[in-house]
């Protein structure tokens, strides 16, 4: 089962908040992060076209920060094919020399691709200043750089928030889909597991789940959320429970 698509309701309430929290200039930076398979680009992408529907028609650009991840053979390189998704396997310099620059002018922005499982540079394009730019991934609240917790680099954070097991199952749907697709695809990474049953893979991706993703959350990712202006509960079939905004939050 896919996600499912976020209801227009749910969509224009959190439209609503984030016209509440829209600064004077442009452009409005909002950043979407949570766990691995959280669903931070499905929200990116359905949200964009409602943000477009303002009264001044803003011009929206989204990317994602996997984008700035380390190329797969700089990975291996450094020993880091293991820790993949945890902020040393990223450029975070380059993420927030982008996300500064375009508050300024142009900036050309990588892009990375799920298939091969690797940046991809002739995907990278050039993204003009928009009115507002949603950036959806990983590490995007802490900023070790700054002298808070909380980077400046983002307007409005939001977070997606779920229950490790419903994330941890989004996680192995998602690997199996791409599995499956794999089938017709040699290029795909995926191809490399071709050779095992649908059992076989789910082990894969819920050990990959285990060693990687799970650690990667517990240490750097979810401690963003106290962080965050916006928390997205999601229920277990991806539609949304709650909305809570910064003061709606329990102390920490």
């Amino acid at each position: 089962m896919g996600e499912v698509e976020t209801s227009s309701e749910d969509l224009a309430k959190v439209a609503a908040a984030l016209a509440a929290r829209r600064p004077a200039g442009a452009p409005f930076i909002i950043g979407v992060t949570g766990s691995v398979a959280s669903g931070k680009s499905t929200l990116a992408s359905a949200l964009a076209p409602v943000l477009e529907a303002w009264p001044d028609a803003p011009k929206v650009e989204r990317f994602s920060t996997d984008g700035f991840l380390l190329p797969n053979h700089i990975l291996a390189e450094r020993g880091l094919e293991a820790r993949k998704g945890f902020p040393e396997s990223y450029d975070l310099a380059a993420l927030a020399l982008a996300l500064s620059g375009l508050r300024h002018g142009p900036m050309l922005i990588p892009t990375y691709c799920h298939i091969t499982y690797d940046v991809d540079p002739a995907r990278a394009r050039m993204v003009s200043p928009p009115d507002i730019l949603i950036v959806e991934g990983l590490h995007l609240g802490l900023d070790r750089s700054a002298a808070g917790p909380r980077s400046t680099l983002i307007d409005t954070l939001i977070y997606l928030d779920a229950t490790e097991a419903d994330l941890e199952s989004w996680y192995v749907e998602r690997f199996l889909d791409l599995w499956e697709e794999a089938e017709h695809d040699p290029a795909s990474f995926y191809t490399r597991f071709r050779q095992l049953d649908r059992a076989g893979v789910t082990d894969v991706a819920r050990a990959v789940w285990a060693a990687v993703n799970l650690p990667n959350l517990r240490e750097y990712i979810a401690p963003v959320r106290a962080l965050a202006d916006l928390v997205i509960v999601k229920r277990a079939d991806h539609r949304i429970e709650t909305i809570l905004e910064t003061s709606d939050q329990a102390p920490t």
